[in-house]
């Protein structure tokens, strides 16, 4: 992979930093060496790939901690309904059609979609795994993928040993750039019976678990009248909050619930526009912060947001509590840019790898182009890049050393052909 080394750029190394202009990054076989002002820097090797970030922002790169990447096949077909007639009488029927190669063409079209926002790691469940880990691995992506796995389906036993099958094998002989988990989907469509295998196999294999979680009122209502508690205390229960959990949505949180995530470190997967347009709720996320809850950030799937714009979803993340809560203070712009980084990246269990710009940390990274009108003048950085910044303002994106998108323009994957087939099967799906 070699020397990469990007120079004269405005720096913001996480959510904490200070802005650092005419700053240098130096990567060496996609590890961060370097990171600091260009006149400190180390002398540059003669076979360095060199990156020249005049008038951009270097950050680090954006991590959707909650997506299903293949729904962007499902994009704009079921709409403007709530969460359980929109799952079992739109979304599932069409899951129903689906075959393997619809899964990395629907795979590689959200992986295009995010690199162009400037994501360079996403945390995946969805059908076919084995060929959404394909598409990552093709579309030069840092992932984390899980198959989703669905109690009431007939062969569950077998897609729970084939997912653990999987997992297992990435981990000892996959590319570094992915990192799987397994994917209960939620404690109302997986029994208890399947829980507690899921739990003992990702504990015996050391593997995460990504899961829904307390994402309606009527789920909680059903768990209380079902086990007597939350879902969240449920899981506590059954001992998942013991290995590290991915939990997407968390919007219906007891304060009791707010108190066991930030005692037990579970990762709370934040998805507000998901949440508003199927009308799930607000999520607790300035209860999880002040008791200090990892909160990272996530999109959903394209079928209930419906993009994958990251610096997108941080904004509203940084507006919609100001709103509901009436206080413009709720959630700041530098709490919804660490969500987006950082807290995105400890919800995963990758902060020791990625979420900050660090020597010896991974190299994912992106440039953001300042000179537009909308981001100027620069008063606040942070501000500006959460409130008025736009995906078209990403110019280049670095995942793991290795330059995805310079220039606006793709040097991996094959953007035009990857629309065609994607767009082909998903009419085929929606319209049987």
């Amino acid at each position: 992979m070699g020397v990469l080394r990007v120079t004269n750029a405005l720096l913001l190394a996480g959510a904490e930093s200070v802005p650092l202009p005419s700053a240098l990054l130096q990567a060496e076989d996609g590890v961060i060496t370097y990171v600091g002002r260009e006149s400190e820097a180390p002398p540059c090797p003669p076979d360095a790939e060199v990156l020249d970030a005049e008038g951009m922002l270097l950050i680090p790169g954006l991590v959707n901690a909650h997506t299903h990447a293949a729904m962007t096949l499902f994009r704009g077909v079921a709409d403007d309904m709530p969460l359980k007639p929109w799952l079992e009488e739109k979304i599932w029927p069409m899951e129903g059609r689906l075959a393997p190669e619809d899964v990395y063409w629907g795979t590689l079209l959200g992986i295009a979609e995010m690199l162009r926002a400037g994501v360079t790691c996403y945390n995946d469940m969805y059908h076919f795994f084995t060929e959404g880990a394909r598409a990552a691995v093709d579309g030069g992506i840092r992932a984390v993928p899980s198959g989703v796995l669905l109690g009431f389906l007939p062969n569950a036993e077998d897609l729970l040993a084939e997912a653990v099958e999987f997992c297992v094998e990435l981990v000892r002989s996959g590319p570094s750039r992915v990192t799987p988990m397994l994917g209960p989907h939620a404690p109302y469509t997986c029994p208890d019976l399947l829980l507690r295998k899921v739990i003992t196999l990702a504990g015996e294999h050391h593997l995460g678990i990504h899961i829904h979680l307390s994402e309606t009122a009527g789920e909680v209502e059903d768990s209380i009248r079902e086990h007597g508690v939350t879902p969240l205390q449920h899981m506590a229960d059954l001992g998942m909050l013991e290995l590290q959990v991915a939990a997407a949505h968390c919007v219906h949180l007891t304060d009791a619930d707010v108190a066991l995530a930030a005692e037990t470190g579970l990762g709370c997967c934040h998805c507000p526009t998901s949440n508003m347009k199927l009308a799930s709720g607000f999520a607790r996320v300035p209860d999880l912060l002040a008791a200090g809850a990892v909160v990272g950030l996530g999109t959903d799937g394209a079928a209930s947001n419906n993009n994958l714009d990251m610096i997108e979803e941080a904004r509203m993340a940084a507006l919609i509590h100001k709103g509901y809560r009436g206080d413009p203070t709720a959630v700041t712009a530098r709490q919804a840019f660490a969500m987006a980084t950082l807290g995105s990246a400890r919800a995963l269990g990758l902060a020791d790898r990625i979420g900050t710009l660090e020597v010896g940390k991974q190299a994912d990274c992106v440039l953001l182009d300042l000179s537009r009108a909308h981001l100027q003048p620069l008063h606040d950085i942070v501000s500006q890049l959460i409130y008025a910044a736009q995906a078209s303002d990403v110019h280049t994106v670095i995942v793991d050393g290795e330059v995805l998108l310079r220039d606006r323009r793709f040097l991996k994957l094959d953007e035009e052909r990857v629309i065609a087939e994607a767009s082909a099967r998903s009419l085929r799906l929606a319209h049987p």
